[in-house]
């Protein structure tokens, strides 16, 4: 999967629209064999020499269908192919019953349960791929265990079986695989929730399908290219006060830190000037690690009548005198970020729920699941079971660009669709990472990129910069969100210049 380009996503129900409206044509050739002759030279590629074995699961479905093509190939070029078949051939589609004849033409053989003693250097799994809609237990979640406690690598078709192909949840039981090749087109379970823990390396087989010929829908991963759609080069005739004032308000007593990190990512992104107005009692009056930064009163803030974008939340807390600064910040006609306190203060806020979406200016929202769930007035775990509707409703009710934060961030618009981020490492669980990124995103909003442009461009920026720390270091363990600064300057200057 190329990370940093923009790919399309689809959702189940697009899948087979595509699949239907190939099979209509006149002439198309069937997408079973050609899925599994993909998927049998992506297996070759993991094997290596021939002569190596290999156990094949075929499931009851479509996906078995694709298994049985995939053996076929491996048989034929000389690797020890051993079939287990879950299903009923009576019960299988045209297209899945004629690949088990040709397996079986081929001389191979199926079994009801994996051998005992085989030792496999690689497992396919196509037992159910994209069609599953219940929860797997009893034989199959026995059968997935089995298979997940054998060593070595793990061919998924399409999607890991037991993983959501929409939600990325585990139904059940899910096998664990160390490649998959998504036919088609990605699908969001690849890519957000546990779908990235259990699918692993990504590759896309498109199958000869021309997806912007035959559909106009879906959604997309958010690519390199989308730094250059937020901003361009500057000219050399240029100031400070063309790159835009971020203002950003927080910093309450004990959590001066949030608004110092938003502010330094603000500044490290481009923008010509970042004023803070801190809530704390006793405010630092400089930032020494960051003089440029101006240190001011909220009231301060407020008034100063230069800021072209706020990032309000960080460090907020949630006390009345917080509140009321809100409501005058969503009074403001500048394009802003709320983040943090700030989303908490609205979701307990009939009057600021109500307020929000009459905004003139563009808003980006960027909650964590939690926050997310008190915004919707539901719980983390119905946002978590469906993350990409969750963002949808969050962008329709509040007419604003969300960001619903987590593995595989979804950033979602009420005009224009949703994408999915796959930038990013585990090293960013740790405190001040959502600071940064509002920063990063007001910085955007401030030097005149579009709301939705700045929320996907910074939300990629963010899990790169994070990325490149984890190469530079051996891994993502020890990074602080401070460390996100120098690295998404470096990869900002180096896409636009």
């Amino acid at each position: 999967m190329h990370a940093d380009r923009s790919q399309p996503v689809c959702l189940t129900g697009e899948i087979r629209a595509l699949e239907r409206s190939a099979a209509e044509r006149a002439g198309a050739a069937p997408l079973m064999p050609l899925a599994g002759l993909a998927a049998a030279e992506y297996a070759r590629e993991l094997l290596g020499d021939n002569g190596r074995k290999v156990l094949v699961l075929a499931g009851p479905g479509n996906n078995g269908g694709d298994a049985f093509e995939l053996a076929a190939h491996l048989k034929s070029w000389f690797y020890r192919v051993e079939v287990v078949f879950t299903g009923d051939e009576h019960q299988l589609s045209e297209d899945a019953l004629a690949a088990l004849r040709k397996w079986r033409e081929c001389g191979g053989n199926t079994y009801a349960a994996p051998p005992a003693a085989l030792r496999p250097d690689l497992v396919v799994d196509g037992l159910f791929g994209i069609g599953l809609a219940r929860p797997l237990d009893g034989r199959y979640a026995e059968l997935i265990a089995a298979v997940n406690r054998l060593p070595g690598r793990k061919l998924a078709l399409d999607i890991a079986s037991g993983i959501n192909a929409d939600t990325g949840a585990i139904m059940g039981a899910a096998v664990r695989a160390t490649h998959t090749i998504s036919f088609i087109a990605l699908k969001p379970g690849l890519l957000t929730l546990d779908g990235p823990d259990y699918c692993g390396d990504i590759r896309v087989a498109e199958l000869g399908l021309d997806l912007h010929a035959l559909f106009a829908g879906g959604g997309a991963t958010i690519g390199q290219e989308s730094l250059r759609r937020a901003l361009g080069p500057r000219p050399r005739n240029f100031h400070k006060g063309m790159a835009g004032s971020v203002g950003v308000l927080g910093g309450a007593g004990g959590m001066v830190g949030a608004a110092l990190l938003a502010g330094r990512a603000a500044l490290k992104l481009g923008a010509g000037k970042v004023f803070l107005g801190l809530l704390s009692e006793h405010p630092p009056a400089i930032d020494y690690s960051q003089p440029e930064l101006m240190l001011r009163t909220p009231r301060e803030l407020l008034e100063t009548g230069l800021i072209t974008a706020f990032a309000v939340g960080p460090g907020m807390g949630t006390v009345k005198s917080a509140e009321q600064l809100l409501r005058e910040v969503l009074d403001a006609s500048v394009p802003l970020v709320l983040d943090a306190d700030a989303l908490n203060l609205v979701a307990s806020s009939k009057t600021l729920q109500a307020r929000l979406p009459k905004r003139s200016a563009r808003c980006v929202l960027t909650p964590h699941p939690a926050e997310a769930a008190r915004l919707l007035g539901c719980t983390t775990e119905a946002v978590q079971a469906d993350r990409i509707k969750a963002a949808g409703e969050l962008a329709q009710r509040y007419r604003a660009v969300v960001v619903l934060k987590g593995n595989g961030s979804i950033v979602s618009s009420a005009d224009a669709g949703w994408q999915i981020n796959t930038s990013g490492n585990p090293g960013m669980a740790s405190a001040g990472m959502g600071d940064v990124l509002t920063g990063m995103i007001a910085s955007l909003l401030a030097q005149g990129a579009d709301a939705r442009a700045a929320a996907a461009a910074a939300t990629w920026l963010h899990g790169a910069a994070a990325d490149a720390l984890a190469r530079e270091h051996g891994g993502p363990l020890g990074i602080s969100a401070g460390d996100l600064l120098a690295p998404a300057r470096r990869l900002l200057n180096a896409a636009l210049y």
